[in-house]
This record gives structure tokens, C-alpha cells and sequence, in this order.
């Protein structure tokens, strides 16, 4: 593919969040095997999502984030924490720089809604990948979706 030329942005309206859990079903419940009951919660309702584009408008990527109440569960009880979550980004688009910029975009509305860090629970391939982005793993392998994982934490 040569070179793509995307926009991120947040999801606001019904057709980009469908957008948003599209790519989510072809990456993890088609891609990885991730049972679709449990890709999909609760969260989603008050997350905010965030979405990458091509310029004909095919969308590349998404990622959530959660903060507040719904968060604290993710990071420890600490509500100056977001939580990054559901990043995904699809066969075609990988390797252009859509997972940063999305990570970059989610860290921007964390800092938008005066957070101080950002968690996330990274499959442990990505390990690398988040910490060229400033993440640093902390705890234990744990097992999400029957997919090996750590967390991570980067102070904004």
C-alpha cells in the first residue's frame, strides 16, 4: 500500500461508532478469536472512543478511553487515572503510524478531561510497541480473553 493519508478523531456520532466496534469485531472478535459477548460491555456506552480514517473515509483503527468511576476498577482506584483500551487497528493499516497517533489521541482527551496518567492492560506482544510510547509495565502476566497481558502505566 503506498503512502495513506488518515485523520484521527473522536467518535461522536452513531455512524462513527459503528465504525469503531467494526474494526474492534474484524481485529478481535474475527482476527484473535475474542468471543464477541465479551468484546462488547458495558464501558462502551460512556467511553470515549476515538477513530481513525482514511481519506475515502475506510476506517483503520480505534481505540476507548475510560475515566471517572468506570475507570477505577482498571487502575487501581485512582481517578486522576484513565484507562486506554480496545485498540485496534486493521491488517491493511498497519505499520502507518495509526496505533500512535490513536494512543496519542487518547492520551489527549485523558489530558482534556484533566487526568494525570493512562493505564492500559497491553497483549504482551505489544509490550514494545507502548513502551517506544512512554508506557512502563508494572504487576504481573495475566491472562484477558484467554490472551497473555501486562499493565502499563504512562504519567501525562
Amino acid at each position: 500500500m503506498s503512502r495513506t493519508s488518515y485523520a484521527v478523531r473522536v467518535a461522536e456520532d452513531p455512524a462513527d461508532q459503528e465504525a469503531c466496534f467494526a474494526v474492534r469485531k474484524e481485529v478481535f472478535v474475527v482476527e484473535q478469536g475474542v468471543p464477541q459477548e465479551i468484546e462488547y460491555d458495558e464501558y462502551d456506552a460512556t467511553a470515549t472512543h476515538v477513530l481513525a480514517v482514511r481519506d475515502d473515509g475506510t476506517p483503520l483503527g480505534t481505540g476507548r478511553l475510560l475515566y471517572g468511576e468506570v475507570a477505577a476498577g482498571k487502575t487501581g482506584g485512582d481517578l486522576t487515572v484513565g484507562s486506554l483500551g480496545r485498540l485496534a487497528v486493521t491488517k491493511e493499516a498497519r505499520g502507518l503510524g495509526v496505533g500512535v497517533a490513536l494512543v496519542r489521541a487518547i492520551e489527549d482527551a485523558a489530558r482534556a478531561r484533566g487526568l494525570a496518567a493512562v493505564d492500559l492492560h497491553a497483549q504482551t506482544h505489544a509490550l514494545g510497541f507502548y513502551e517506544r510510547l512512554g508506557y512502563e509495565a508494572y504487576g504481573p502476566e495475566f491472562p484477558d480473553a484467554g490472551i497473555p497481558h501486562r499493565a502499563m502505566r504512562r504519567v501525562l
